[in-house]
């Protein structure tokens, strides 16, 4: 999760959003560069000593550009159960589900984290957050309040209010455990909590977009701005875009508007783990979803191993028996295994595991083989 459609024009600088916590990253000589509307560090030291720092003890990345939702009144899970394909309703209070919303084909709006939380303590309303990607918050916005029965409901957007910061690592929750009043260790994945840091209100998630242990902390501006330096003093290492996409991509996670969006469904996209038809009733695009499930998809996202070191890029020609099959979503050298791997959407047909395909790159064919996913996977994280 990791793109904005801010209105903005991305070739202009000036008209560039920027986060509470842009200056601290031009104290770090960080390269900045127009991320959608944004002003984004993508790199401090270098990207290969930032993705290695994250595999082996801890980095922090400055997520605030991301669209923060909140929801509190009655009936929440149940009004919401319609816009995702999740059943929520497994839910307790201090878990979160990994979700996507759809439309009407069945297609991905986005992919979002529903957050379900303790109700408030003095009135005893229901309450939720929903992180989505900085590049969809606003058609997430119209989406979701067009289509969210309001009744009883308060929306808000808070993501211009909060300070988004992710430490991910082997060694997280031993950096952050010491600015935390409660005990994070018992905290399993995708598990989140409200509590004191540095004093002050916060809310900390289990969660992550780098494969690795770690978590999501969302805070005032200035508590941010502190909690920064802090973990910057403490050793932590600061980390930019391009390592966050190294990471997610070895392991497989997939980028909104570029290995998914409206086009494709979540079956297709390898994420019929978040599709729940036996456990839950009506849903927006559940219709395609049930035919699909039935008859089988057309095409699939899979992942990709090169022969040698050549690198397959996003919009790279796939290519069988001479023909052009399919598409490169994502590709990299990946810093921990030293291999170039991908993302591909290929006919389902070629999807199997072992498949040979070739990519097609600056005008010459590279073989390739169609293998499991995820390409790393951490021995670090919860369960």
């Amino acid at each position: 999760m990791a793109k904005s459609t801010e209105p903005n024009n991305p070739e202009s600088p000036s008209q560039l959003a920027r986060t509470p916590l842009y200056d601290l990253s031009l104290e770090l000589k960080a390269r900045m560069v127009p991320f959608s509307g944004w002003e984004m560090a993508v790199q401090y030291a270098g990207i290969s000593s930032e993705h290695q720092a994250v595999r082996q003890q801890a980095g922090m990345f400055d997520i605030s550009h991301m669209g923060k939702f909140g929801l509190r009144g009655k009936q929440i899970i149940e009004k919401f159960q319609p816009l995702v394909p999740s059943d929520l309703s497994r839910l307790q209070p201090g878990q979160a589900q990994y979700t996507v919303l759809l439309n009407a084909k069945g297609c991905i709006l986005d992919d979002i984290i529903f957050y379900w939380q303790e109700p408030d303590a003095i009135t005893s309303e229901e309450r939720a957050v929903i992180i989505v990607n900085a590049a969809t918050r606003l058609s997430d916005k119209a989406w979701i309040t067009t289509h969210l029965e309001l009744s009883e409901l308060c929306f808000t957007d808070i993501s211009e209010d909060k300070v988004l910061i992710a430490i991910q690592g082997p060694e997280a929750v031993n950096y952050l455990q010491s600015f935390v009043e409660d005990n994070l260790a018992p905290i399993k994945a995708f598990g989140h909590l409200e509590t004191n840091l540095l004093g002050q209100p916060s809310f900390i998630a289990r969660t992550g977009y780098t494969g690795e242990d770690g978590f999501e902390i969302m805070v005032d501006a200035e508590v941010g701005k502190e909690l920064w330096q802090k973990l910057l003093a403490a050793g932590v290492v600061p980390c930019g875009l391009g390592a966050r996409d190294t990471l997610r991509l070895e392991a497989a996670m997939a980028l909104y508007g570029q290995d998914i969006d409206d086009n494709i469904t979540p079956l297709e996209a390898g994420l019929g783990w978040v599709v729940h038809l036996d456990t839950k009733g009506y849903f927006i695009g559940r219709e395609v979803l049930e035919q699909q499930k039935a008859s089988g998809v057309s095409k699939r996202l899979v992942g990709l191993e090169m022969q040698g070191r050549h690198i397959a890029r996003h919009g790279y020609p796939v290519i069988f028996e001479g023909e052009t099959v399919g598409e490169v979503t994502s590709g990299t050298l990946s810093p921990t295994l030293n291999r170039a791997v991908g993302l591909a959407i290929v006919p389902a047909k070629l999807a199997k595991i072992g498949q040979q395909l070739e990519v097609e790159i600056r005008g010459k064919n590279y073989p390739a083989s169609v293998v499991k996913k995820p390409f790393y996977r951490s021995q670090n994280r919860p369960s």
